[in-house]
């Protein structure tokens, strides 16, 4: 039950009948008419910007379009009051019964309290992580791919068709460096001494294990090759490591990957794919041969100061076009992007979510304009970066890992903290700002560690179940009860402001869904939670607000009835999160 779109509609159906009275133009445009908390709450429940937003079209003042509006929904028995405020906005007070019935549905919803149907099906490929096949994850990858699956998940529980991807980059000059950097450890399994690690190659550890394989497999057959010989054999067993290692840490995670895209698939026979997707551009006169001027004050790999061929991406709102083929004639990462776009638009995905760090934000506009050009317009490309990962302990930065060689790997983190602290915190900043990860702070039993803070509020609800199940031995507390139970019983403040918030979270998903914004779920659940713990407290003073109270079975009902809600809500919310729900916390 989502009040929100219910008064949106309301709304809407009010200038329906203004517009057929003559009052109103008819036709007027509604698509920005929204109902919301207002930011004030004690202006009420709800606001509306019906009459901001459609006065000009409707060629009226403000004030008086909403005069006759507030005069239709004073007619509404579940508004106790409607008022104009400002130069226009419309506040309105519900009747208590709205919010019982708020309660009521998410007791009798358990599990789907929430979901929406805003996204009707429409299939979407969110694409994160994408981590090049060389290494273990570090923390800055295990952000991304935190923001990526709540992001997954969050737009599935809004009606979406999500589709999760991971894009190997096993293509590129990096993956040659990784079989050279195995190769070494190949030799040294052997017996051969191999010494420091020469600048350039990878010096982690985590390569020994390759090289242990190798020798298995090889013996000393791969010594005597020639480099464009063992390459090859060495590349392909390496990435497969490399992948099984990367699937396991995120594993570690609870994130699992629906498609595992290759980009060197996209090369294949004379340039498969790539060619095909420049050739498509040139029959549409969208590339051309022709010179770049040097970037000004900063640095761009992709420059050269020759004639080569380029995409028109100033024609679709880039600040200049872009190479296509490297001097040597080979693909640019960028021609191979473009046809991986392609690839997932041809796959059905006109909506297509990437996932990267801020290391890549001087790539987004290139590949937007990329999109639009191969998808004639029709495909759209949402770029969500995320912003650096500080690791602390008590506020010091942590030493580099001697596994990975030069950082520290995410599952060394989720192995020390768990998997929950790391995907709570990760997401309780949103994506384009730096956080800061205190390994310390984030396993501390206390209101300033959010993670612990709801759930220790899940834990709390479960608790006070149980207790009312002891009791009220034989008494029945299901759902089917609880939901006939006497909601007017709850009137004080506090019980009546955490049922307000409960009433949030239906808009809260579809707004953050629309924004693609999974932090806005962490936020609500830690002032969700705090809702709860207040109410808490007050009932330590003041015995009738105790949620179990074995001298009123009716004032129990209704109580466990908020708190069955709750905890429908917090489950859901954690859902999204990738985050445990207990039922107790030790």
């Amino acid at each position: 039950m989502n009040i929100f779109g219910l008064f949106e509609k309301r709304v809407a159906d009010a200038l329906g009948r203004m517009a057929e009275a003559g009052q109103i133009p008819s036709g007027l445009n509604v698509s920005r008419v929204v109902v919301e908390p207002p930011r004030d709450p004690s202006h009420g429940h709800l606001a509306t910007n019906a009459a901001m937003v459609l006065a000009k079209e409707a060629r009226m003042n403000p004030r008086a379009l909403a005069d006759l509006l507030v005069a239709d929904l004073r007619e509404d028995p579940r508004v106790t009051k409607v008022e104009v405020a400002g130069p226009g906005f419309i506040n309105m007070t519900l009747a208590p019964e709205v919010f019982h019935e708020v309660v009521r549905a998410a007791i009798g919803d358990t599990g789907g309290f929430g979901r929406s149907g805003q996204g009707a099906g429409r299939p979407v490929n969110v694409e994160f992580v994408s981590a090049n096949p060389t290494g273990p994850m570090h923390v800055g990858h295990g952000r991304g791919a935190v923001f990526g699956d709540a992001l997954a998940a969050l737009l599935d529980f809004a009606g979406y068709a999500v589709t999760r991807e991971y894009y190997i980059n096993d293509a590129g000059a990096q993956v040659d460096v990784l079989a050279r950097s195995a190769f070494l450890r190949y030799r040294e399994a052997l017996g051969q001494e191999i010494g420091a690690i020469p600048d350039g190659l990878y010096p982690g550890d985590y390569l020994k294990p390759v090289g242990e394989r190798l020798a298995r497999e090889h013996g000393e057959a791969l010594l005597g090759q020639s480099e464009d010989l063992w390459l090859p054999v060495v590349r392909q067993v390496a990435i497969d490591a490399m992948m099984d290692m990367i699937r396991e840490d995120l594993a570690a995670l609870d994130i699992h990957h629906d498609v595992f895209f290759s980009e060197k698939s996209l090369q294949q026979d004379n340039g498969g794919e790539v060619a095909r997707t420049i050739e498509g551009l040139r029959a549409r006169d969208l590339v051309y041969m022709g010179r770049l001027p040097p970037p000004k004050g900063q640095k761009d790999d992709d420059w050269e100061d020759r004639e080569q061929l380029l995409f028109r991406a100033t024609a679709f709102g880039d600040e200049v076009d872009r190479p296509l083929l490297k001097s040597d004639g080979s693909f640019t990462y960028f021609a191979s992007d473009i046809a991986y776009h392609r690839s997932k638009f041809e796959r059905g995905f006109p909506t297509m979510i990437d996932v990267w760090g801020a290391d890549h934000g001087g790539y987004v506009k290139r590949m937007q304009a990329a999109v639009k050009a191969v998808t004639d317009g029709q495909g759209d490309l949402d770029v969500k970066l995320c912003q650096l990962v500080k690791l602390l302990r008590g506020g010091e930065p942590v030493k580099m890992s001697k596994r990975a060689g030069d950082f520290v790997t995410l599952r060394e983190v989720v192995d020390e903290v768990g998997r929950d602290a790391v995907r709570f915190m990760m997401l309780y900043r949103k994506n384009d700002a730096t956080l800061d990860f205190d390994l310390a702070k984030v396993v501390e039993q206390s209101k300033d560690n959010p993670v612990f803070y709801v759930q220790y509020a899940r834990a709390r609800c479960a608790s006070v179940l149980r207790q009312a199940a002891e009791a009220f031995p034989g008494a029945t507390f299901s759902a089917d009860r609880l939901v006939r139970a006497d909601l007017a019983l709850l009137s004080d403040e506090a019980e009546a402001d955490l049922i307000q918030r409960i009433a949030q979270f239906p808009r809260l998903v579809e707004a953050a869904a629309e924004a693609h914004e999974p932090h806005r779920v962490a936020f609500y659940l830690y002032d969700l939670a705090s809702s709860f713990h207040s109410l808490w407290n007050k009932g330590k003073d003041l015995p009738q607000l105790r949620f179990v109270n074995q001298t009123n079975e009716d004032s129990t009902h209704a109580r466990l009835a908020l708190v069955h809600a709750l905890k429908g809500v917090l489950d859901a919310g954690l859902s999204i999160l990738g985050v445990t729900a207990p039922d107790e916390m030790r």
